[in-house]
Formats: C-alpha cells, sequence, structure tokens
C-alpha cells in the first residue's frame, strides 16, 4: 500500500502523453490548437463525471491495469466521491479557495453507510493511516483531521466479485483546527454566554423561534434528537426546517446535540441556533427567547451588536 502512494506521486506527472517529436517544420498554430484540443479530450473522455465539488467515477474504466492510480481534484468547501466497481486506487486531491491558508483547514469525511470495496487512509510522504476500513464500523460515521495532517488515499481491496461495490463518502472543509471529531463542533453541555449566544445568531446556518415538542436518544450513536415546533423562522441556509402540515404558519424539524449533556423538553420559547453537517442540523446555543430578548436589548442599547434580528 506504502508503495503504490509513492508510485502514484511519481506517476501524477505522466497523466498526459509526451509531446510529439518534432517534424521537419513547425504545424501551423491552428492546427497545434486543434491537436492539443484533441489530446486533452481524448485523455479526459467521459470516463468520469466530474465538477469543482463532486467526483464519480467507475474502476472497470482500469480494468486492464488494475494497480492503477488515480487524481481526483476538487474545488470546494463541500461534495461527495462515488466510486464504482473499485479497482487500483484513488488520490483525492481536496483545495478551495474560500479559505486561506489552507494549512488551517480540517477536513472531515462521512461514508456512505453501504460503501464496500475500498479502504480510506490519510496519506502523507507515503504513510499510509486507516480511517475507513472496507466493510468496517466506521461507515456512516463522521471523521475529521487537519489537511497539514495529508491527504485521503482510496485503494480498493481484493474482491473475487466487483458488481454492486461502490465506495463513496461525503466530504467537508472548514476553517480552523477543529479536533479530530465533528462531534466538537456540537454546543458545549453548558449555557451559552451572552457573547457566544450573540455571535451565534449572526453566523449560525439556522436561527429559530419555538418550543421543544419532544426528545429521542439515540445512545448507539452518542446524540439526542430533539424535535422543535417553530413558530419563527429567522433564518436557515439549508430546508432544515418545513412547514407544518396543519397549515397554522408554523414550521417543523429537529436538530441533534451530544447525548452527554442530558438535554430535556422543558416549556416555553427558546431561540434555537447552530449549523448544518453532511445534511444533520446541530444544535448551538439555545438560550430562553425571553433571555434572548434582555442580552439582545441591552447589546442594542450599548451599540455592541454583531448583527441585527428581527425581535417581534
Amino acid at each position: 500500500m506504502r508503495g503504490a502512494a509513492r508510485a502514484a506521486r511519481g506517476r501524477a506527472g505522466q497523466l498526459w502523453p509526451r509531446p510529439p517529436v518534432p517534424g521537419p517544420g513547425p504545424p501551423p498554430p491552428l492546427l497545434l490548437l486543434l491537436l492539443l484540443l484533441a489530446v486533452l479530450l481524448g485523455g479526459v473522455g467521459a470516463q468520469y463525471s466530474s465538477d469543482l465539488c463532486s467526483w464519480k467515477g467507475s474502476g472497470l474504466t482500469h480494468e486492464a491495469h488494475s494497480k492503477d492510480v488515480e487524481q481526483v481534484y476538487l474545488r470546494c468547501s463541500a461534495g461527495s466521491v462515488e466510486w464504482m466497481y473499485p479497482m487500483g486506487a484513488l488520490i483525492i486531491n481536496l483545495r478551495t479557495n474560500t479559505f486561506s491558508p489552507t494549512r488551517h483547514l480540517t477536513v472531515c469525511i462521512k461514508p456512505f453507510r453501504d460503501s464496500s470495496g475500498a479502504n480510506i487512509y490519510l496519506e502523507k510522504t507515503g504513510e499510509l493511516r486507516l480511517l475507513v476500513r472496507d466493510g468496517g464500523s466506521e461507515l456512516g460515521q463522521v471523521q475529521c483531521f487537519g489537511l497539514e495532517q495529508g491527504g485521503l488515499f482510496v485503494e480498493a481491496t481484493p474482491q473475487q466479485d466487483i458488481s454492486r461495490r461502490t465506495t463513496g463518502f461525503q466530504y467537508e472543509l472548514m476553517n480552523g483546527h477543529r479536533g479530530l471529531d465533528l462531534r466538537a463542533l456540537s454546543a458545549p453541555c453548558r449555557p451559552c454566554s451572552d457573547t457566544e449566544v450573540l455571535l451565534a445568531v449572526c453566523t449560525s446556518d439556522f436561527v429559530v423561534r419555538g418550543s421543544i415538542q419532544n426528545i429521542t436518544h439515540v445512545p448507539e450513536q452518542q446524540e439526542s434528537v430533539i424535535h422543535l415546533r417553530v413558530s419563527r423562522l429567522h433564518r436557515q441556509k439549508t430546508k432544515v426546517f418545513q412547514p407544518a402540515p396543519e397549515g397554522d404558519s408554523h414550521w417543523q424539524g429537529h436538530v441533534t446535540t451530544l447525548l452527554e449533556c442530558g438535554v430535556r423538553p422543558g416549556p416555553g420559547d427558546f431561540l434555537f441556533t447552530g449549523h448544518v453537517h453532511f445534511g444533520e442540523a446541530q444544535l448551538g446555543c439555545a438560550p430562553r427567547f425571553s433571555d434572548f430578548q434582555r442580552m439582545y436589548r441591552d447589546a442594542e442599547e450599548r451599540g455592541l451588536n454583531p448583527c441585527e434580528i428581527g425581535m417581534e
């Protein structure tokens, strides 16, 4: 495996054919341009589907050279990789122009629950550290690492039958060092300070006023699911909360938090804030709405509000 990773580094510059030996005279500029386009289009072909965020490909294109290593380049803060009939290996190059510098980026991946056919490693200078074992218990679980720790190396495992096997995962890039567990992004098991609440209102993916309908504890995932009835939707970047079916101008949805926080249902309205990772809303600061009103108006009087929010 280490040899494959090192060999991949050496072959990375050999993706394109060598230029032809010059003949008696240089070809006309237009002909040269057409030849170059033919080489590029022929090399890329329709074997893989890729944009700046996600990649989808098939190992069957390398059946004759099952040890081939394919370079995949992605330039988004979030996306996915889906490798059907895995053979050989992939090097996943994750970069984004959204954050700078890249050495302070944290990468989190969430393997598909039905992912199979390959192991996923963290690779740096030919050294491999296993992140997700083919068929292992890590499937469906989020893992995070600093980009300076290495890149993703996906290697197909030996299979007698590769049919119906697909290796895949979602990824997210975040600025700053967040540790090696996405759970660290959740709200701490304590009330947020006034400053933390006011900043959360400005920076969260969702900000809603509502009440707790029910709480479901999921011990095997070490999380609690909080089902909400939302009376005021201040902001949401994704459709976490949907209109209630009874059509009474309310919304409904759920957020998750750590099981160890021991969250319990309580009466009254709260202001719920948080972020969305891999399609799941994670709870941030959640003060009682009356407490938020107090701290917001106090900051407003002193001109210390980092942003404005409707209080009606």
